[in-house]
């Protein structure tokens, strides 16, 4: 009798464990058969590991448990900072940083993991900044490279938005932090730009005595004119002595003329 119970109490907990693994299987399975996406973000369905051509979108979704995985790829725009190094059109070798804000293609995120993977920072946008920089920068000289340097920049971008847009890479917004050229190149400029200056002090100099000794010119001839028309017309009357002595006259007579005055009716 007592075995018979035995056996049947093991034959129970048999059943409920059978029972407990059954429901946990069913269980993984129901939960496994569901998940989401979160915003800014995109899953790659794999099934068996094999990339399928159906991307899905943010919320939630439904896969086969133990064969279909779903991978999730962020779609926001992101930020990359990376050193560049090229030679100008005159060979003059210029560094700088270059800032990057893109973002993965939402629709294409599938292709970019089949391809290359969640490494596309090292695999295609720095080395396509490199190309990018170089193709550009050789297209201006070093000077250029200065003075256009907006144009430089929207140059750059352009081209590496072509690159990238081929891997399903969106570009956002590109800016060149950082422009250094060689410590000769840099004093050559210097140099360059301090004769400029002194030149164009030279210049304003130069102009500064033109001015003025036209000026003493124009002065000049004004007095030689003033004096030749007061010759003329003491020429032509010679009374004008006379008047100009009376409009500078004090109306006193000098003692020293007794009544040699030259003025009748003029009394001392």
């Amino acid at each position: 009798m007592n075995n018979i119970e035995g056996r049947m109490g093991e034959i129970n907990i048999a059943k409920i464990i059978s029972r407990v693994s059954i429901g946990v299987v069913l269980l993984a399975l129901i939960f496994g058969a569901f998940g989401t996406v979160g915003a800014g973000e995109r899953g790659i369905l794999l099934h068996f590991g094999a990339v399928q051509d159906k991307v899905l979108g943010e919320g939630l979704y439904l896969k086969i448990p133990f064969v279909q995985k779903v991978v999730k790829m962020d779609v926001k725009i992101q930020k990359d900072e990376i050193a560049a190094s090229a030679a100008s059109k005159d060979l003059q070798i210029v560094t700088s940083k270059i800032a990057l804000n893109y973002h993965l293609a939402p629709d294409a995120v599938n292709k970019i993991w089949q391809e290359v993977g969640t490494n596309y920072n090292i695999r295609i946008i720095a080395p396509s900044i490199q190309e990018a920089v170089k193709a550009e920068s050789a297209k201006f000289t070093a000077e250029e490279l200065i003075i256009r340097r907006e144009e430089v920049k929207e140059k750059i971008k352009e081209n590496l938005t072509v690159r990238l847009l081929e891997r399903s890479i969106v570009v956002d917004e590109f800016n060149i932090i950082e422009f250094e050229f060689s410590k000769a190149f840099n004093e050559a400029i210097e140099a360059k730009v301090t004769a400029e200056q002194l030149k164009l002090k030279a210049d304003r100099d130069l102009e500064r005595i033109k001015i003025e000794a036209d000026q003493k010119i124009a002065d000049a001839i004004g007095k030689a004119e003033a004096i030749r028309i007061e010759a003329v017309a003491l020429r032509q009357n010679p009374q004008v002595v006379e008047l100009r002595w009376i409009e500078k006259w004090d109306g006193k007579v000098p003692t020293y003329w007794g009544d040699a005055s030259p003025f009748i009716g003029i009394n001392r």
